[in-house]
């Protein structure tokens, strides 16, 4: 897009959704398949480099829960993101782009109450960036976010 903002990127394959994972988990680094492999050993799961590879190019595109299990591991996501037709793909992306403009100060903080180890849920992640858009979007053309003309500082009263 012309303004800078992230478009939702088509993740049907699984190949794709590796491919986004890889670099969005390791932005500006060549994560081979040797080095995967151990990071899913390190937290408590199995898959070999050679497999790992294989689905980057292309060649497994139906493997078993127990190999999206471990990708999931690796990437530290809902292993569900790599289902076909999965329901989490939107939530995951949603929590990667509201990651992405925290790092890059856009969302310079957020407070939530009664959160539990899980954080925020992925409804709250993408209201709060909708939210960040609509302002955007008001800034970059003198409206606010409903659409409607800024209100004047102070209106002076009427007279008597």
């Amino acid at each position: 897009m012309d303004n800078g903002e992230e478009r939702t990127p088509e993740l049907k394959t699984l190949q794709q959704k590796v491919e986004y994972m890889v670099e969005k988990t390791f932005p500006g680094q060549k994560i081979s398949g040797r080095v995967f492999a151990n990071l899913v050993k390190e937290r408590g799961g199995s898959l070999s480099h050679s497999y790992f590879s294989n689905i980057l190019a292309g060649k497994v595109t139906h493997p078993s829960e127990d190999i999206l299990r471990a990708l999931g591991l690796g990437f530290g996501v809902d292993w569900r993101f790599f289902k076909e037709e999965s329901e989490v793909v939107d939530d995951v992306v949603a929590g990667l782009q509201f990651l992405a403009k925290r790092r890059t100060g856009e969302i310079s903080g957020v407070a939530g109450r009664g959160l539990d180890d899980n954080g925020l849920p992925p409804e709250l992640l993408k209201f709060a960036l909708s939210l960040l858009e609509d302002a955007k979007a008001g800034k970059s053309t003198g409206k606010n976010a409903d659409g409607g003309e800024p209100e004047s500082e102070a209106e002076p009263e009427p007279g008597p």
